[in-house]
């Protein structure tokens, strides 16, 4: 994919449920970094392990997003292969939320998630035969 893909879709140019819904998209790949961030720092035994789980954890997750998912990435799988990434990324994102002892938080954040990827991957498919055009 081109980065003109990722741009805002024709149809929904100006329409603030979609920008809407790209912010939200925004914000939880930000929550799922803090989150690893969380569970890094909660989890790691002493401070080296804690350092290095903290920090290491959301910078490896930002460099696979980058590389495979982000609208300006590196290498583009196909569409099944970016939703994977996604999948485990964020997936690890609500398990961290989880693990640090979060289950309800944990629940709320998969759900939009879920809700807001299908969303976003809903609206970009449905704009680019149009766009094509």
């Amino acid at each position: 994919m081109t980065s003109e893909e990722h741009s805002i879709p024709a149809p929904y140019a100006g329409r603030p449920w979609f920008m809407v819904n790209e912010a939200v998209a925004f914000v939880v790949e930000l929550a799922a970094l803090a989150a690893l961030a969380w569970w890094g720092f909660a989890t790691g035994g002493g401070v080296a392990g804690r350092l290095l789980l903290g920090v290491g954890a959301p910078v490896v997750a930002a460099v696979v997003w980058g590389m495979f998912a982000a609208p300006r990435a590196r290498f583009r799988p196909p569409l099944v292969g970016v939703l994977v990434v996604k999948a485990v990324v964020l997936g690890c994102g609500v398990y961290a939320v989880h693990a640090v002892g979060h289950s309800v938080g944990a629940v709320f954040f998969g759900v939009v998630v879920v809700v807001n990827t299908g969303l976003a991957e809903t609206f970009r498919r449905r704009a680019a035969p149009e766009s094509a055009v």
